[in-house]
């Protein structure tokens, strides 16, 4: 195998992607992002994620596989190959590259693998190192069979059944509230990565690969820890918060002139340091809310006392009064964030070209920043096939042989 695309802390570590739509592809770029080669495996016709939007007027035609932002966002730095699986020389050539390969990750839902023949007990066979990743909506029966194991799973349905749309939104009735992005795939991801690094270090220690099963739901519960821990603790069931902290006061999102900011007061100095900035210095030893306890039990007053000092100011005028003296920041949306120096300091919005036109587009960078092997968007997402030849070439398969898969319509 040649080494890595790019330098990087998992450089040489080679996985083979078949994840589709977020959550599998998002754990598959922060590979990538560290310097994995990550071999995008497409059916013919490419991803339908790229077909998602928003799109530029210019850009890649849409039979050509499309190349829609979505798509572009989250498979940077990785390369395609398309490969069909319903085709037998696709899945001998898929177990050829896997007899090579370090990992597999794939989001399929359960069964699927099994009836293409890309099961984790039959890609063992073919490298017993292989560390085999999943992610789905309720998990997978290695990991524990659900009642649901069966139900198909978006982001929105792990948001509701992993807690974390209970506990947010307004503090008395309403809507449900969906957290804006989609927490109920990237957070998996993010346990899909992590899973998937801490297997590969056991398997190079040990020569034994295994499977690692990441639920959806599962993964969004366990970053709702806080509730669980209420509920065992104390029997009662933690509700919708608002914009505060069940447990700590003030600690959340106050009204400015001009938008919202948010101030997180954890202990009594911060209290102290606070009180005396908003001119209020008394309210420090106040004997109703000096101590956090006391303060939320009075937590509407205290809201009030701090909102009477923000509500007639702008943000940027808060900044300037608040930030560096107490825990405080603006709430943003994407133009703040593009304004703001911080984001430019941090490289954390990256530009890449896109393709079939002569702009380049900004997407969010990596936040894991490494001083030794520094990671980051590096490179474009693929067109759809478009290192095909290259990753046969660099798995040992020569000319006459992918001349022949392609004409089969075994790979494109």
């Amino acid at each position: 195998m040649a080494p890595a695309q790019f330098p990087g802390a998992l450089s040489g570590v080679v996985v083979l992607d078949l994840t589709m739509m977020l959550a599998g592809p998002f754990a598959s770029m922060m590979l990538a992002d560290q310097g994995a080669t990550v071999i995008k495996i497409e059916p013919v016709g490419g991803d339908n994620t790229r077909r998602i939007g928003p799109h530029l007027e210019d850009e890649l035609p849409r039979d050509q596989g499309g190349y829609g932002a979505y798509f572009g966002s989250i498979n940077r730095n990785k390369r395609s190959i398309c490969i069909d699986f319903k085709s037998a020389e696709g899945r001998a050539l898929f177990h050829e590259l896997v007899a090579q390969a370090d990992a597999v990750i794939e989001n399929y839902r359960g069964g699927v693998a099994e009836r293409l023949g890309n099961d984790y007990e039959t890609l063992a066979r073919v490298n017993p190192a292989l560390v085999y990743v999943s992610v789905r909506g309720f998990g997978d029966r290695r990991g524990g069979a659900s009642p649901y194991g069966h139900w198909p799973a978006y982001d929105p349905v792990a948001q509701a059944m992993g807690g974390i749309v209970g506990i947010t939104g307004p503090e008395a009735g309403g809507t449900p509230t969906k957290i804006g992005p989609g927490v109920g795939d990237i957070i998996p991801a993010m346990y899909a990565a992590f899973g998937l690094v801490s297997a590969l270090l056991h398997a190079r220690a040990s020569g034994q690969g295994q499977y690692v099963d990441i639920g959806m739901v599962d993964s969004i519960m366990a970053t709702c820890e806080r509730a669980i821990f209420q509920r065992g603790m104390t029997g009662e069931n933690p509700g919708v918060e608002g914009n505060h902290h069940p447990l700590l006061c003030p600690f959340g999102f106050f009204r400015a002139a001009d938008g919202w900011v948010s101030l997180a007061v954890p202990n009594e100095k911060f209290w102290a340091i606070l009180t005396k900035l908003i001119g209020r210095p008394e309210l420090a030893t106040d004997p109703r809310i000096g101590q956090n306890d006391q303060r939320l039990q009075h937590r509407d007053e205290v809201v009030r006392l701090v909102e009477d000092f923000t509500l007639p100011r702008t943000r940027a005028e808060l900044a300037g009064i608040l930030g560096g003296q107490v825990p405080f920041g603006p709430v943003y949306r994407a133009d703040d964030q593009f304004a703001d120096p911080h984001f430019a300091a941090r490289d954390m919005l990256a530009q890449v070209r896109h393709p079939g036109t002569e702009r380049d587009v900004t997407i969010a960078n990596t936040p894991v920043k490494m001083t030794g092997t520094p990671g980051g968007v590096r490179a474009r997402a693929p067109l759809t096939g478009e290192h095909t030849d290259t990753i046969l070439t660099e798995f040992g398969i020569g000319p006459e042989r992918i001349a022949q898969l392609r004409a089969s319509g075994a790979v494109d």
